[in-house]
């Protein structure tokens, strides 16, 4: 059952976020609106250092404290259409002091301006860059939450693909997988979801997609070849609209041959963890996460 401050959390997006059409809002303010509720201030020991030039931009979060050059790449969510490493931080943050690990957290072309591939593209980009910044890939684990999990996996395959060295593993907070928008709790959850209705998700798809099959792996990494990826940890919530996502994608990574763990709580707000700090079931969240990914850079010391 969720927490008291779960369910207050809960409620006011239910009453606040979902009563608004996401998929009719300008895009600009969207961005403004989530970058205006980042947290500025990093806690002790973590520092932020933006790169706002050359191809590949966004902030590092610095860990005086990381540990043997370990790495989370960081792909934001929102849709594909909002959303920054700025407005992300509060998730980053945390998971850089319980991983004990540098972040880099990108910021990536978003739609409609930029539809894909252009996403996909520029995460491929930043994670050959960060190869070439002499990151070693089994001390590079990369995260990301709702449209950024299914970012993650997008990369993951582009990698494969390209025969470029795989991370260490993945985390994936709600990822949205299916941009085909065919999971069944698209329907059955539209009530219990408090932040999102299903014309959100339908509308929000053809923004980033511009055309491009819904079914493309990269775009839907759901109907993937998803064979050689590395372990993967997935959160979800059994009432959100994009659960089917989550466990469907469970399903095709254990049959690929994939080490996939999913985790499923109850009742909570679609991507969760990026309220840390704020409820209780974020925090114990994060810290499953971190330990998940330092047991992924403990792998490197095996070999």
């Amino acid at each position: 059952m969720p927490s008291l401050k779960a369910n207050i959390l809960n409620w006011y997006l239910k009453w606040s976020l979902k009563r608004h059409p996401l998929h009719l809002m300008d895009p600009e303010k969207l961005r403004a609106g989530t970058d205006r509720m980042a947290p500025n201030t990093p806690p002790a020991g973590i520092t932020i250092e933006k790169r706002d030039d050359g191809a590949v931009r966004g902030e590092w979060h610095r860990n005086k404290n990381a540990e043997d050059g370990n790495l989370i790449f960081y792909l934001h969510g929102g849709g594909y259409v909002f959303g920054s490493a700025k407005s992300h931080r509060a998730v980053t943050f945390a998971l850089a002091a319980a991983s004990r690990a540098d972040v880099f957290s990108l910021n990536y072309r978003m739609a409609p301006e930029h539809p894909f591939p252009a996403a996909v593209d520029d995460a491929l980009d930043a994670y050959r860059w960060l190869l070439d910044q002499t990151r070693e890939p089994q001390r590079i684990v990369v995260a990301g939450d709702s449209a950024g999990g299914g970012l993650v996996l997008a990369l993951m395959l582009c990698a494969r693909d390209h025969g470029l060295p795989m991370p260490a593993g993945a985390v994936l907070y709600s990822p949205w997988t299916d941009l085909a928008t065919s999971g069944a709790s698209l329907s059955h959850n539209e009530k219990s979801d408090v932040m999102f209705k299903k014309v959100y998700i339908v509308e929000g798809a053809k923004k980033y997609l511009g055309g491009a099959n819904p079914q493309t792996p990269l775009a839907s990494p759901l109907y993937a070849d998803l064979s050689g990826l590395p372990p993967i940890q997935t959160f979800t919530s059994d009432n959100e609209i994009l659960y089917s996502d989550s466990v469907r994608l469970h399903e095709r990574l254990v049959t690929a041959g994939v080490t996939s763990q999913l985790v499923v709580e109850k009742g909570l707000a679609h991507v969760w963890p990026i309220f840390v700090g704020k409820m209780p079931e974020a925090d114990r969240s994060v810290a499953q996460s971190a330990d998940f990914i330092q047991q992924r850079f403990g792998a490197a010391d095996t070999h």
